[in-house]
């Protein structure tokens, strides 16, 4: 980070990857809040320095610049944290003051946290959270099975997502989510921080969710989502093997809505949105007094 980039990070008041800290003579204890949300979500910018007080920013820079480096790498490196944290760092002089930087990149290997599970923290915002019990067991999850949809999918590039599916998507959350603040980023960045491209290149993720048909289909030849309608309460009623089928669709977006307007014009059950963003019952097939309908998805890499 340059100069010149932090002091435009100074003069942006949603941060999701930017975090400062007086730190004049010594660490503030919540630093290792900050280190573990950065670890366990997108990563970001830790900076000594500088306070700030509500919206306004008072550089003051770190009275013993060697001390304060010394005693963050040491605390990093001496096992406070259940896995070792790599960073990246350097020194700026603003107005004659000394401020310190340090990028700590998301970690591969989540939870990451200092003492005990339950120091596992998330960011949200511009603010460090403690993860919850289930976003825990979500990190385990991952990091037993991999992370798959976070991979590059080499040799692809921007043209190979969807313009009008990333026109959807953008519109949709500016409608239904207005406060979220990925909303004020130009295209770069936003298909930078949501992970659907990394570099030049798409993820995995990305590329299933927003890309195009015949990219997806070079990484996932079995790509598709099925929605089948079958006559009767129960499979040994149907007569017929389905009455309607589910047209193809580019992505995952895109089969995401035709899927919610035929459930919606066929399901006479009422949708209710759970704590965790599903609908209680999920689980089970939904069905009605003269229909059936089967949701199949099958997603399989080459590799």
């Amino acid at each position: 980070m340059t100069d010149e980039e932090l002091i435009k990070k100074l003069e942006d008041l949603e941060w999701e990857d930017f975090e400062v800290k007086s730190a004049k003579s010594e660490l503030p204890k919540d630093t290792w809040e900050t280190v573990s949300a950065f670890s366990n979500t997108s990563g970001g910018w830790l900076v000594f320095g500088i306070k700030q007080d509500g919206k306004s920013f008072e550089i003051q820079g770190v009275s013993n610049p060697e001390k304060i480096e010394q005693d963050f790498l040491n605390t990093i490196r001496g096992g406070k944290f259940n896995i070792f944290v790599p960073t990246k760092q350097a020194s700026h002089s603003i107005n004659g003051k000394t401020v310190l930087t340090f990028y700590i990149p998301a970690s591969k290997e989540k939870p990451v946290y200092y003492n005990s599970l339950q120091n596992t923290f998330i960011r949200r915002g511009s603010s460090d959270q403690r993860a919850t019990r289930e976003e825990i067991d979500a990190m385990f999850r991952d990091q037993t099975f991999g992370t798959k949809t976070s991979e590059i999918a080499v040799g692809t590039s921007r043209s190979d997502i969807n313009n009008a599916s990333l026109s959807s998507y953008r519109d949709y959350m500016s409608r239904f989510n207005p406060t979220v603040n990925y909303n004020r980023y130009d295209e770069t960045d936003f298909l930078q921080k949501l992970r659907i491209m990394e570099g030049n290149n798409c993820t995995l993720g990305g590329l299933l969710f927003l890309g195009n048909r015949d990219t997806i289909e070079r990484f996932f030849p079995d790509f598709r989502i099925d929605l089948l309608e079958i006559p009767g309460t129960t499979y040994s009623d149907a007569k017929v093997r389905y009455t309607y089928r589910l047209d193809e669709y580019d992505n995952l977006w895109e089969y995401y809505f035709e899927c919610v307007a035929r459930l919606k014009s066929k399901v006479d059950v009422e949708f209710k949105m759970g704590s965790e963003g599903f609908a209680p019952g999920y689980a089970s097939l939904p069905t009605t007094s003269n229909f059936t309908i089967q949701a199949e998805c099958q997603n399989r890499s080459k590799s």
